[in-house]
């Protein structure tokens, strides 16, 4: 990767020597998800899922800069990549938004729409809970909150193996970890 986009990437790098050389972050670079608590308790209520959950995951997804200008640059230099406050993936965005008040939208606009992003991706977990169904996961050790994360992160199909007791990856056990750290965080930032 070019230096110059891993500077912009996180923020403030040294470039040369001296304090002059630094490269100030972006606007909007670095996020408190706890600033959209309202909006996650409206859009889980909407969707019918749990506002800690949703909170949770934005806390697992902070680690990225939120800057739109920055995620289109990581964009250009890797296609596959999501976009806006959830890190939503293009492919779940599009499946999400069929029949929703959103469907117009498109999945570019959320690095600049963080209600689109909360939106689409309270609206995406609600997708999952419908295919996880009602008693998914009984035997895998995993509360029904940490599954829908999983397909969150790792999709619908791993979601429902670790549903049926298939042992998560490395990754998917790094998220889980993540997740259950910012557990007490998101329950903190949605209580009203």
């Amino acid at each position: 990767m070019p230096p110059l986009v891993v500077l912009l990437l996180w923020g403030t790098a040294r470039v040369g020597k001296g304090a002059a050389s630094r490269i100030p972050a972006g606007r909007g670079v670095r996020y408190d998800p706890a600033r959209y608590a309202a909006q996650v308790r409206e859009h889980a209520k909407q969707a019918g899922i749990n506002p800690q959950l949703l909170m949770a995951i934005l806390c697992n997804e902070a680690y990225k800069p939120h800057g739109p200008a920055l995620e289109r640059c990581w964009q250009r230099l890797k296609p596959g990549s999501s976009f806006g406050i959830a890190n939503m993936h293009r492919a779940a965005f599009d499946a999400t938004k069929r029949g929703r008040d959103f469907a117009s939208r498109r999945w570019e606009e959320l690095p600049d729409d963080r209600d689109l992003a909360l939106r689409a991706a309270a609206w995406h977990l609600h997708d999952l809970a419908a295919r996880l169904g009602t008693g998914g996961g009984a035997g895998s050790g995993l509360s029904r909150d940490e599954l829908l994360a999983l397909g969150y992160n790792a999709g619908a199909g791993n979601m429902l193996a670790f549903a049926r007791g298939v042992r998560p990856g490395r990754t998917a056990r790094s998220y889980l970890r993540r997740l259950r750290a910012n557990w007490s965080r998101a329950h903190e930032a949605v209580r009203s």
